[in-house]
């Protein structure tokens, strides 16, 4: 009976060590796919359902939890996962993108212009080299810009820029910043006359010294021509008046 175990043994099976070699080599060809399909992420959508599906299923933020003692477990880290899964199904939030409308539909040209104290939300109007002339898509995002701004009470600033390239001799402006101001103040009569509050508009111009690329791309110099139009974190009513005045100005009921 041993004789014919030793028989069996020799002549089917493999070794034990080789099923535990295939997973091994199968779990490492995961691990490099996943690594080359990390590598360049194109649809964002797709990329953050699977964070939030390896994170279920790796149970991270629950296995935290174990650790602290008493059955009360803080809700602090699942408030954050909550929160972090809400603004991942946003098209594009990693890049500065909103699903909400944008100047260029799902795949906005919407970015946080000044630092997050200073500016809430804005995007850039582009012209072409040496005009100040609104064209067809500018007109077309101020359009969208217009309908988020309108009644709010917060200042906007309409910032112009300007390329480095020299003015040609023919030009109507006789400097960068002539040319700048011209873009803003199209830009401003544009956005007045969509139902923005004058009041709430503040023009300024940085000329040629804030361009958006310093590389030598001509797609990218064809950007920095521009208007930048930003909501700032700033209140009409209380830039108006001292703020003693502001304070009797609010006790009679007078709201500008």
């Amino acid at each position: 009976m041993a004789l014919h175990d030793d028989d069996a043994d020799d002549g089917g099976g493999i070794p034990e060590w080789v099923v535990t070699f295939g997973d091994m080599m199968s779990l490492l060809l995961t691990f490099f796919i996943m690594l080359v399909s990390l590598s360049e992420i194109k649809e964002q959508e797709e990329y953050q359902a699977m964070v939030e599906s390896m994170t279920r299923r790796f149970g991270y933020d629950s296995a935290l939890q174990s650790f602290a003692p008493g059955q009360a477990k803080p809700r602090n880290s699942q408030i954050a996962k909550i929160a972090n899964e809400g603004r991942a199904r946003r098209l594009q939030t990693t890049m500065g993108g909103d699903k909400a409308d944008a100047p260029t539909g799902d795949n906005p040209r919407v970015r946080i212009m000044r630092p997050p104290e200073i500016a809430e939300t804005g995007a850039a109007v582009f012209f072409p080299e040496g005009h100040a002339t609104l064209n067809d898509e500018a007109r077309r995002d101020l359009d969208i810009l217009a309908r988020r701004f309108r009644g709010q009470p917060q200042k906007i600033e309409v910032r112009g820029h300007t390329s480095r390239k020299p003015l040609p001799e023919n030009s109507a402006y006789h400097t960068h910043w002539e040319l700048a101001f011209a873009r803003c103040w199209n830009t401003y009569q544009y956005l007045v006359g969509k139902g923005i509050d004058p009041r709430r508009i503040r023009i300024s111009q940085a000329g040629f010294f804030e361009p958006l690329h310093l590389v030598a791309s001509p797609l990218a110099q064809r950007q920095n021509p521009r208007v930048e139009v930003f909501m700032l974190d700033e209140v009409v009513s209380d830039l108006m008046g001292t703020k003693e005045q502001q304070e009797e100005r609010y006790t009679d009921g007078d709201f500008p």
